[in-house]
């Protein structure tokens, strides 16, 4: 099983943090829609891929030993052309071996850009006495400054997804405010309750972030994800 494959690889190589792209496999493989994201070991090889998945796309570091990708110069979005990804690419390992000379580096994760959409954020952390407790809120600004989320502990029903959904105060624009396009709210709900599966069968996965999450009229996508291990 790839969940087993990706969980076993890591405790091997005696990490705790996976990349981004061995995280939205295994969110891949709980039926989570992720942005396709493959990676590139080489320059050419990024290139490829931009055809492959089709421009724009976005080129991100990928190491384990780099969480803020962005803070180390290792993110670059709407590349447009063949020209533009082997520039970000030569960029981006440049800063990032310059910033963290000692991290282990892969290569980049070559993404397609996604259409943006009503930012959210879902994520599981362990609460010491109640166990995995799943998280929604809006994300970008709106979960860093106003900490607009909900919980619940897994593993959910229909209806605790539905009331987390319901319950932060800024569930206004996921209804459609001002012209902006409602979110897929039962396309929200069904994440949550297939994270919290996911969670339920799994051991030994501490904390998962996802974030953004672009909520659509139609659908939704992870852009970015994040899943730590506990310690051994």
């Amino acid at each position: 099983m790839l969940v087993d494959e990706i969980l076993n690889k890591a405790r091997e190589e005696k990490r705790t943090v996976l990349t981004e792209i061995e995280a939205k496999q295994i969110l891949g493989e709980a039926g989570i829609n992720c942005t396709d994201t493959r990676l590139a070991t080489t320059k050419d090889e990024a290139v490829a891929i931009s055809e492959k998945i089709g421009y724009p796309v976005v080129l991100k570091i990928s190491s384990a030993d780099i969480t803020h990708k962005s803070d180390a110069g290792g993110v670059m979005v709407n590349l447009k052309a063949k020209a533009a990804v082997e520039k970000a690419y030569d960029d981006i390992m440049a800063s990032c071996t310059a910033k963290y000379p000692s991290a282990n580096i892969e290569g980049v994760a070559v993404q397609g850009m996604a259409k943006a959409g009503t930012e959210v954020i879902i994520g599981m952390t362990k609460d010491p006495s109640f166990g995995p407790v799943l998280m929604f809120g809006l994300g970008g600004i709106f979960v860093e400054v106003l900490k607009d989320v909900a919980f619940r502990i897994v593993p959910l029903e229909k209806n605790d997804a539905s009331e987390m959904i319901n319950e932060i105060k800024g569930n206004k624009l996921l209804e459609g405010y001002r012209g902006q396009d409602p979110a897929d709210i039962p396309f929200l709900e069904g994440m949550l309750l297939k994270l919290s599966a996911l969670v339920d069968k799994t051991e030994g996965i501490a904390e998962i972030d996802m974030n953004p999450v672009f909520a659509h009229k139609q659908g939704a996508v992870v852009v970015d994800a994040r899943i730590i291990l506990e310690a051994a």
